[in-house]
Formats: C-alpha cells, structure tokens, sequence
C-alpha cells in the first residue's frame, strides 16, 4: 500500500494531462530495475515515455513501454562490466573501517570517471540534444547517483522527479534542507545505528568531515560540467535543490526515522513488488 501511495503522488504529476511526456535518465544496474516497475506504470497510463541511456550498458534494453534512444561512448561492455563488479565487491566486502574507506576512494575515483565520461558523450550528441529540446517533455525523472539526468532537466528548463535509494554524503538531505546532525544521523560504512555511544558519535563526526573531501573529489566533474552546460557556477547541493519530488525506496522499518520535506515520498516497498511465497 506504501509503494501504490508513492506512485500515485508520482503520477498525479500528468493526470491532469493527457499523455503527457517523459524523459527517463536511469542508473545503470539494481536501481534501473527498481525503475522500470514505474516506467510500466506510467505507459499503461498512455503517457508517452524516452528513455536516454549509453549504448553500451548492463541492463537499459528495449521494451513496449518506452522509445529507447542510446548514445556512444568511449568503453567497452567488458570494461564496464568489470569496473562496476570490482567496485560492487569492494563495497560490500568486511574489512576494517579504514581499509574499507581506502577502497572506496581508489574506485569511486574509477566509476565517477565513467559516468561523467558517459554524461559528458550525452551532453555533446548535438543530434541527441537536438532531439530531446524539440521534444518538449513535461518531466525528467532520473536517478540522481549520476546527476546527468538532473543537468540535463535544467538545461531543458522542465521539473526533475529523483527516484533513488539514498545519496553519498547525505547530497540528499543536504540539498533538500532536512536536519543531519552528525550526533544523530549515522554514517554510511560505521555499522551505527541512531543510538550511540560517545566514542560512536565522535567517530560519526570524524566520517561526516571527511565525506565532504570524498564527494567533492567525486563529484566534481559533474559540477564542472553543469556550470559549463549552464553558463554559471553550480554546485551539487545548488544542482540537486531544484528536484520537484524525491521518490526514495527506503521505509522507516528498516531506517531510522528522520524528518523529511514535504516533497520527500518514501516507496520503500517497490522493490517487493514480485514476492514468492516462502518455503517451510
């Protein structure tokens, strides 16, 4: 029932129109396909739907419910393929607090080069560009991991919907001005939950400072390619303020509870949508 909720404030976006148009800029991997759940749901609703994604990717295909328009870039599927695997088992292997925040920063600095890579071929296909100004969508819905999708919106002047698990460095909570005390809010990687001890809390602090050099480092291709596509400084923070509506997958079940804005929808049980029965 939360996940129909979440969806239904989404669509209220176009039930005022008829048909109307949107451009899709996924993530690749498990967070496009939480997405085409809701892109199945809007094509039965008649809304006519793009999707912009590289030619060469691991699971954007082709489907009945949206026109796929692809674009090249400079790799190869294999290179791809290897780069997220490498960075996928780094992420979630058990090493030491430190070990682990090394091996985030040596491939964060891998896979921000492949998507800004992949954001920057986006960006200058003058036929591609062409075509998505001449369209004329009414919304661009996107994940903003990657924040091609939401230069690209404000560079055709229409309102972004985010659709997303979480954001590094809490650009999320950040960016929509929700309160993220270090004291109470724990970090990504600390294994804390929102009852700490001192020690805790003193090591939460320590991450939350050094989040900022990490994803500033990360994320700094993408601020100097918004600014140059916009004609002016921007920052992520500046960049992701502009998001009309931020459908998260995630459920105070499992998360601590927190404030939120009043654009924040939570659709935590769309990854649930095809359950099977358990076994004895």
């Amino acid at each position: 029932y939360l996940v129909s909720a979440g969806v239904l404030v989404f669509l209220s976006l176009f039930c005022l129109a008829d048909g109307g148009k949107l451009l899709v800029v996924p993530m690749d991997g498990s967070h496009w396909l939480s997405m085409r759940l809701l892109l199945a749901a809007l094509s039965q609703k008649e809304h006519e739907i793009v999707v912009v994604a590289p030619e060469v990717n691991l699971n954007v295909k082709a489907s009945e419910y949206y026109t796929l328009k692809t674009y090249p870039v400079p790799l190869t599927r294999e290179e791809l393929r290897e780069s997220m695997h490498s960075f996928a088992n780094d992420l979630f292997e058990r090493r030491p607090f430190l070990q682990r925040i090394t091996a985030l920063y040596e491939k964060v600095q891998v896979i921000s080069g492949l998507y800004a890579s992949s954001c920057t071929s986006l960006l200058h296909n003058k036929d591609l560009m062409q075509y998505l100004e001449r369209s004329k969508f009414d919304a661009v819905l996107t994940d903003p991991v990657v924040p091609c999708g939401q230069i690209l919106a404000l560079h055709l002047s229409v309102p972004s919907v985010f659709f997303l698990r979480g954001l590094p460095c809490s650009f999320d909570l950040q960016a929509t001005q929700c309160p993220d005390p270090p004291s109470y809010i724990p970090r990504t990687f600390t294994d804390n939950s929102d009852h700490m001890t001192f020690i805790q809390r003193v090591e939460n602090l320590f991450l939350k400072s050094s989040e900022s050099f990490l994803c500033n480092f990360a994320y700094l291709p993408f601020e100097l390619m918004a600014s140059d596509v916009l004609h002016r400084p921007v920052t992520m923070k500046e960049l992701l303020s502009h998001g009309s509506i931020w459908l998260k997958r995630m459920d105070f079940v499992f998360e601590y509870p927190m404030p939120v804005m009043p654009n924040i929808v939570f659709i935590g049980g769309i990854n649930c949508g095809k359950k099977k029965t358990l076994s004895q």
